[in-house]
């Protein structure tokens, strides 16, 4: 589990598919955590980019593989990186820690496309466009969301597309500062949402 607060940004140092059979299965993707690698083993769960990988092995302290199965690739916007890419990197929640976002599980329910990047005086302001119109339920103004694992507020909600806004730190430090029109992004919806829903009567 995480909370959306991005430790920092990461760099696609290689990526390879990865073979089963005849059919490509997944791929394998080496990350260099630098800094976010101390202590990393082998079976821990680091968020990349919203999704929850795990460690399957350290080439030294800094450099991390991941195995990246098809049914992820499908369902993320994983598939659409590459060598050098910059990823958002979050390592997973201890129990005892402060929670500044909100719970962000790491399983991805969709993506989303950014439709426009607004610059402001203090920050950005982002649309995205659902891919999977059936998520918009789940996105109100002033709930939560993750986009690309960064816990964010929702501003605008119209049709399918909602909008967030970022401030100067948050562009710094994700790579959300670095998006243009026509991404892919990864989208979490909020846990407390969904679970709300489910429940009311129908």
């Amino acid at each position: 589990m995480f909370t959306g607060i991005i430790e920092g940004a990461a760099r696609i140092k290689s990526i390879a598919k990865l073979e089963n059979g005849k059919r490509a299965a997944g791929m394998k993707m080496t990350v260099d955590l630098g800094r976010l690698g101390n202590g990393i083993k082998v079976g821990n769960s680091i968020s990349i980019n919203g999704t929850c990988l795990t460690v399957t092995k350290i080439n030294d302290k800094h450099h991390a593989d991941f195995e990246i199965i098809g049914e992820t690739i499908r369902r993320t916007a994983l598939g659409s990186l590459g060598i050098d890419d910059k990823v958002n990197v979050e390592r997973c929640l201890r129990f005892g820690d402060r929670i500044e976002g909100h719970l962000v599980l790491g399983h991805i329910d969709g993506t989303g496309r950014i439709e426009n990047v607004i610059n402001l005086s203090d920050g950005k302001k982002i649309w995205i466009k659902l891919m999977n119109r059936k998520l918009l339920r789940y996105i109100v103004p002033k709930g939560s969301v993750a986009v690309d694992g960064v816990s964010l507020t929702v501003v605008d909600v119209k049709h399918d597309h909602f909008s967030v806004a970022i401030i100067p730190h948050t562009a710094t430090v994700t790579t959300l500062g670095k998006r243009f029109r026509g991404d892919a992004v990864n989208i979490e919806i909020d846990v407390v949402s969904r679970y709300v829903n489910i429940l009311q009567p129908k």
